[in-house]
């Protein structure tokens, strides 16, 4: 008799930051080196940036489409973000999960609260900037927003940051290859190369100014 592989319990990988703290460029690093993992498509109301395609980077809809979804229960998370709305449907996991892929999801707090309550086993990394004054210097060299949207986010990304003990692991992006190293080793292994920011430092980049 031929013996079947067995099947394995898809991981489910929360990663969060502050926006321009390269939590989607470590996410995409990730899925190119390991093809088991793949992102699960938000749905947003805002407006695509210049390269961006629909169904590729978002799933762009209007808000009253976005609101129907809501009504009608089709998200496992949503939330406001900055001036848009984002969600993850449940559709996305499914279409993961019945492919036998670990599912990585790139939302925010908001949403990995409401993530974690419902999937408790969820791994959660957040991603911190090394300076307020960095994160803000990397917005406004991606050129992809206007200098009022770029405030939003600064302003928002102090709230963002005041969540991190909501997540399981922290990382400081302070170098690209250190950082997706550690997130390659906590989607492998559950743990870190280096070791974890001190809460010591975590709070000094707390009581920054951008």
């Amino acid at each position: 008799m031929i013996q079947t592989a067995k099947r394995t319990t898809p991981k489910m990988l929360i990663i969060s930051s502050p926006s321009g703290a390269g939590k989607t460029t470590l996410a995409r690093r990730l899925m190119a080196s390991h093809p088991e993992f793949q992102i699960s498509i938000s749905h947003t109301t805002r407006a695509p940036r210049k390269g961006e395609t629909h169904g590729v980077e978002y799933y762009f809809v209007n808000g009253r489409t976005f609101t129907s979804m809501e009504e009608m229960h089709q998200f496992v998370e949503n939330a406001d973000v900055h001036t848009s709305k984002y969600g993850t449907a449940k559709d996305e996991l499914v279409r993961i999960f019945s492919a036998d892929k670990s599912v990585v999801l790139d939302i925010d707090w908001q949403g990995t609260e409401q993530i974690l309550w419902k999937y408790p086993k969820a791994v959660s990394v957040f991603i911190l900037p090394p300076s307020l004054g960095e994160l803000a210097r990397r917005l406004r060299g991606r050129k992809s927003d206007d200098e009022a949207e770029i405030q939003v986010r600064l302003d928002n990304a102090k709230k963002e940051l005041e969540h991190y003990d909501l997540y399981e692991h922290l990382i400081i992006n302070d170098d690209l290859d250190a950082a997706y190293a550690d997130l390659e080793s906590i989607a492998l292994t559950g743990k870190a190369v280096r070791p974890a920011p001190s809460l010591l430092e975590v709070e000094s980049l707390l009581s920054e100014s951008a």
